[in-house]
């Protein structure tokens, strides 16, 4: 099977694509829903995440190396037959806790030495360690490992980490190679996509995309945005390195964003999202409409017989009244988090669903436009 990715249309700079995968055909623009340990919180089962239009499932190489262990979701099948889910599944590379666990960390060009945030275990990965982890996970698609800098790091700093970052991606396409050839490997044909940096400096940025779009890999993401600087800042980048990475491979917008960040980012020729706003929001009572965000602690739901959302197609919203939800989470009852969880996926699926119908008939953007406005109180 050729593993390609295959550009349907365009509306202005939108693009609407499928991207063929051994595990199944990805439509895009696409959002990932974000199952770090191999679940997403909140109390939500894959069998719910086909129910909501899950198209992708995402989970992170590093927490599911501290626990349960690589090799224990290897001996058990992969991680697909783990946690029964037969679509696509992207491992984040365990470059992004090089950011997050800044603290427990220290690199060097072979690598990074972590201490664990689970019990404090010493643990080193490289490029090489982070393939042969997502190779015992067997994932469809594997992210290159990376350091991904502060957005308010200068220039001195982020020069050398792009550059070792090129250097990592080269090992990591070397180490694929050899992984997918060995005979007791899972996923014999996993994919890579590599990572552009260079905060916010637009130069670096397009000279990094030239310089890893070259490798010719699976797909190409852009890192190291949404970690501290403006949504402005965040948008200048997009719209610069954009058209400097391959048109005939998928573009992955990593770790963005809320409903405007996902409309905006589109607009600019992004293909694929994650982000845990929607699980992370549903936990604490704050759930998506088309009319922005709701916080159903507030009193005035107490007996508001209505659902999250009119005309919503969710499990939710099909049975379940803002009343008796807010009194679910007021009383601390896990259920309450998880009909937020699930309203807030499925909106986001399916808002993902109407943006590739909008660029399909070239009014993306009227459709934007609607749904910015909307959330802006303005409709």
């Amino acid at each position: 099977m050729k593993l390609m990715y295959k550009l349907i249309t365009t509306d202005g700079n939108a693009k609407r694509g499928e991207f063929t995968t051994p595990h199944g055909v990805i439509q895009t623009p696409v959002f990932m829903n974000v199952g770090t340990i191999a679940a997403i919180k909140g109390a939500v089962a894959t069998t719910d995440l086909q129910e909501i239009g899950t198209q992708v499932q995402l989970s992170n190489t590093y927490h599911l190396h501290v626990r349960p262990g690589d090799k224990i979701v290897k001996q058990m099948g992969g991680l697909h037959k783990f946690m029964v889910w037969d679509k696509p599944i992207l491992t984040d590379s365990g470059g992004f806790q090089v950011f997050s666990l800044a603290g427990l960390r220290k690199i060097k060009e072979e690598g990074v030495y972590f201490s664990s945030h689970v019990d404090g275990r010493k643990i080193f990965m490289g490029p090489e360690e982070s393939m042969q982890i997502q190779s015992n996970l067997a994932s469809t698609i594997a992210m290159a490992f990376d350091e991904c800098p502060p957005a308010t790091a200068d220039r001195n700093y982020i020069q050398p980490s792009v550059d070792r970052t090129t250097r990592w991606l080269e090992r990591c396409k070397v180490e694929m190679a050899r992984l997918n050839s060995l005979e007791d490997t899972i996923n014999k044909k996993q994919m890579l996509f590599g990572i552009n940096q260079g905060g916010i400096f637009e130069d670096i940025r397009i000279e990094h995309a030239k310089r890893i779009s070259d490798m010719d890999l699976d797909g190409y993401s852009i890192g190291g945005l949404a970690v501290g600087e403006s949504h402005e800042e965040m948008y200048r980048i997009i719209e610069a390195t954009v058209p400097y990475l391959p048109k005939n491979k998928p573009t992955y917008l990593m770790g963005v964003g809320t409903p405007a960040n996902i409309l905006e980012a589109v607009d600019r020729g992004v293909d694929f999202f994650d982000c845990v706003y929607p699980s992370r929001n549903g936990r604490h009572g704050h759930v998506y409409t088309n009319q922005g965000k709701l916080n159903l602690f507030n009193a005035k739901y107490e007996t508001d017989d209505r659902p999250i959302e009119e005309g919503c197609g969710c499990p939710t919203c099909k049975t379940y009244s803002r009343a008796y939800i807010r009194h679910l989470l007021k009383a601390k009852e896990m259920l309450g988090m998880r009909f937020c969880v699930l309203h807030n996926l499925y909106f986001y699926n399916n808002m993902m669903s109407e943006i590739r119908e909008a660029i399909e008939q070239g009014r993306y953007a009227d459709y934007k436009r609607k749904m910015l406005d909307g959330f802006a109180g303005k409709i």
